[in-house]
């Protein structure tokens, strides 16, 4: 229960009361008997009618249903009156002018009149109050919902093959390289005049015998750069003739 409804409602209420020239007291509240709006309009006057009128509309939100059925039905129940009244603390009655206040088809609260100078002026002007949650401008209360943000459609990398099966065998999506080029890592990895030229793939430009002589000439000392030399023994094996010769000119 809104306060915009029930001040909606309960200017409606002294409207009619107004009309019928009968001054009341009128009680609104919510779903869990809770006072929302009250006035008496006969202030100073009819002390009593203000606790009626608020017993009136916890009475319909009690039991779902207007006060006078209540009355109806609850007078076969011996001592059910009483006993209610003092359950509730005074929060029950059974008498006509209270009506529940249903918006949706769901009862939001209820309204409770007291003070009327002729019968059944109460219930009228309580069914006054609650027609205005007829007109369109009074909606049920609802929580909206934020709606979630439309998701973008997943775009892929186009692949040079349109597709190629996954270990499972179904197609998969996921783009590879282009299958009508090669990739060239010669700037990174080739040298002037042996591999890696510009322009060049990487099985063309790959030479082994060039890689084992750049790893010989690599392991060769830096205090021996002799590498020309045929008795060096970086380069060829140690033979007997380079030792008898070193041992010939040892004794000379």
């Amino acid at each position: 229960m809104s306060i915009e409804i029930a001040r909606r409602i309960l200017e409606a209420s002294k409207q009619r009361a107004r009309e019928l020239r009968s001054p009341v007291s009128i009680a609104i509240v919510d779903a869990g008997g809770h006072l929302v709006l009250f006035e008496r309009m006969m202030s100073p006057y009819g002390w009593a009618t203000g606790n009626i009128s608020i017993a009136k509309a916890n009475t319909a939100v009690m039991f779902n249903q207007p006060t006078d059925a209540v009355a109806q039905w609850g007078a076969s129940i011996p001592g059910f009156a009483s006993s209610m009244a003092t359950m509730t603390e005074g929060k029950f009655i059974m008498a006509g002018g209270g009506w529940p206040i249903r918006s949706g088809g769901i009862t939001i609260g209820g309204i409770g009149v007291s003070g009327g100078n002729a019968p059944g002026r109460d219930d009228e002007i309580a069914r006054a109050g609650i027609a205005v949650l007829n007109t369109p401008n009074i909606a049920p209360q609802q929580q909206s919902v934020p709606s979630a943000p439309a998701q973008p459609p997943l775009s892929y990398v186009q692949p040079g093959v349109s597709s190629y099966l996954s270990p499972s065998g179904s197609p998969s999506p996921v783009a590879q390289p282009p299958d009508n080029k090669t990739v060239d890592f010669s700037r990174q990895f080739g040298q002037s005049g042996q591999q890696g030229q510009p322009g060049q793939s990487l099985s063309q430009s790959f030479d082994p015998q060039a890689t084992v002589s750049n790893v010989n000439n690599a392991s060769s000392t830096p205090n021996d750069p002799s590498n020309d030399d045929p008795y060096n023994p970086y380069v060829q094996p140690y033979s007997s003739e380079r030792y008898n010769q070193d041992r010939s000119e040892g004794q000379s």
